[in-house]
């Protein structure tokens, strides 16, 4: 369908992918990974044409509709959600308003009466019209549209209020909601989970997962690209490697096929070892002249295995935490409202009463908005509840992780010296195995603040919570912006942690691996579960 043959491109000196091929077939579902800057985007954007190629060719159906939901949302303002939704498909007005053309002839024809050829074309235009606009959704749009929002968290009351009234979080649902409505042939989604919560993420799964289009997909959501994909594209190393598995198969199979081809770098040095080795030891032989000149031809033709650099796995060392006193959290009628702007209060939740033991790993549940956020910011001093109280346990010291921390980085400053600047006490080489142990190395130390990504920036804001002796971390969303591997890294620094947890992430197998207890902000209550993450989705689906 999608035939990408012998492709390079190029920024510059830098080099993304070289003579590399690749293939979207019908209702296939691909994964699209590789690390930061590696080229990722940039193949949605020539598949697209919003850019072109260097060298190679792309090949693809003229009349193929394909969707593309970017991190970078167009301008919305001067219609309704639903409007805006609906507005995604740009052929469906001109289809409708050649429906409305073909109508009112047909009715004319009632007082001005065509020929019987006039009228059979008319007829048979009107029906292949017609065919094309049930083939685009005409007929269904609407009612696709309202489910796509309801399901992406949109509920139908919002369904008419102008786009211009929401936030930058709830516009990018917008602007997913638009491509999948448009009902492509080839889908193509760059972090569609981003901005969504866990209800909307598992909403989106299922029905992604029944798509009939091809999809092309980058996400940071383990769980989610598991579920949904079953090849993987990887850009990597200016290469563009395919396989036939989710992410899991790709992930093992990965480390087994670098495991021959490193077994293969080796045979071939030593062959190369051997035929050099000849050459130099007869090369002033006139003797072997011929079979020197053969060996010489033949090193030239060989193409050299290159071993990729290996990304060096670095582990994280945690500062010895004072022992804090077993109760670490108790809340005790612990009720929340905010005031509204028409005077009036809205409940978040009241009487809450539970306790955060020592040790626990507490994640906090629920739909956006139900108020996971307020209840941690109560903990940690951040707003003051209604009534009840959230006592604090002897000898804890919070390590508080929320979006808002990445705005307290200055932007003048590099990652050392922010580092630094926070952990004045430390050493510059312990500052450097810190941020080796988060994903910094080399150079990337002296990148500025100011050009750092979300999740570079979340990556040094975690790097100096978890360096300092805290033994209870609130965690509000730590893995926003976290590539895969970044999550891999945080999950294996919070497996060790010797201290209490609490943390809110839409990270289903994040939860998982470290969750043994569930708090769920849900119709202005807090639930306790006493079990892992799974016990808890158990015990919501009965």
């Amino acid at each position: 369908m999608i035939h990408l043959s012998g492709i390079s491109k190029h920024y510059g000196t830098r080099v993304l992918y070289s003579n590399a091929s690749f293939q979207i077939n019908p209702g296939e579902k691909i994964g699209l990974v590789g690390p930061n800057g590696a080229g990722k985007t940039t193949i949605f954007r020539v598949i697209t044409g919003e850019e072109g190629l260097d060298s190679g060719v792309i090949s693809k159906p003229d009349r193929l509709v394909v969707g593309y939901f970017s991190q970078n949302i167009e301008e919305m303002k001067g219609q309704s959600v639903l409007e805006e939704v609906k507005s995604g498909n740009k052929r469906l007005p001109i289809i409708t308003q050649k429906l409305k053309d073909f109508e009112k002839k047909l009715e004319d024809s009632a007082t001005h009466p065509m020929s019987d050829d006039e009228m059979t074309k008319l007829l048979e235009n009107y029906g292949s019209t017609q065919e094309e606009f049930e083939r685009l959704g005409g007929y269904t749009i609407e009612n696709t549209a309202q489910e796509i929002l309801t399901g992406l968290g949109i509920p139908p009351e919002d369904h008419h209020r102008p786009t211009e009234s929401f936030s930058g979080g709830w516009k990018m649902r917008i602007a997913l909601a638009k491509v999948l409505a448009l009902n492509p042939d080839v889908l193509l989604m760059d972090e569609p989970t981003n901005h969504l919560d866990l209800e909307s993420i598992i909403w989106l799964e299922a029905f992604l997962v029944q798509y009939k289009g091809a999809i092309v997909m980058t996400s940071h959501d383990r769980d989610f690209m598991n579920r949904i994909v079953s090849k993987i594209v990887e850009i990597a190393n200016k290469q563009i490697t395919v396989y036939g598995g989710n992410y899991d198969f790709y992930e093992k199979e990965s480390v087994i096929r670098r495991e021959q081809l490193v077994a293969a770098a080796k045979r071939q040095d030593d062959m190369l070892a051997k035929e050099e080795e000849f050459i130099a030891r007869f090369a002033a032989r006139a003797s072997h002249a011929a079979q020197v000149q053969s060996r010489v031809k033949k090193l030239d033709k060989i193409d050299r295995i290159e071993i990729p650099v290996e990304e060096q796995a670095m582990s994280f060392e945690w500062p010895t935490p004072p022992r804090g006193g077993d109760e670490v959290v108790k809340l005790t009628g612990l009720t929340k409202f905010w005031n509204k702007d028409d005077g009036t209060q809205k409940l978040v939740f009241k009487d809450a009463t539970a306790t955060v033991e020592r040790q626990d790993r507490v994640a906090v549940v629920g739909v956006n908005g139900a108020g996971k956020s307020t209840l941690l910011k109560i903990i940690c001093g951040q707003t003051e509840a209604s009534s009840g109280q959230a006592a604090i346990g002897a000898s804890i010291s919070i390590g508080y992780f929320s979006q808002n921390s990445l705005d307290v980085l200055d932007p003048k400053k590099t990652i050392l010296d922010e580092i630094h600047d926070r952990l004045p006490n430390a050493s510059v080489g312990s500052i450097r195995s810190l941020l080796g142990a988060f994903r910094f190395s080399g150079d990337d130390v002296e990148k500025k603040i100011s050009v750092l990504s979300g999740g570079e920036k979340s990556r040094v804001v975690l790097a100096t919570i978890l360096a300092q002796p805290r033994n209870l971390l609130v965690l509000d969303e730590p893995t926003n912006h976290l590539d895969i591997k970044s999550r891999e890294v945080l999950l294996e620094a919070i497996k060790g942690f010797p201290g209490t947890v609490m943390i809110v992430s839409h990270d289903r197998y994040f939860l998982r691996e470290i969750t043994t207890r569930v708090f769920e902000v849900d119709k202005n209550q807090i639930r306790v579960f006493d079990g892992t993450y799974e016990y808890y989705q158990s015990k919501k689906s009965v």
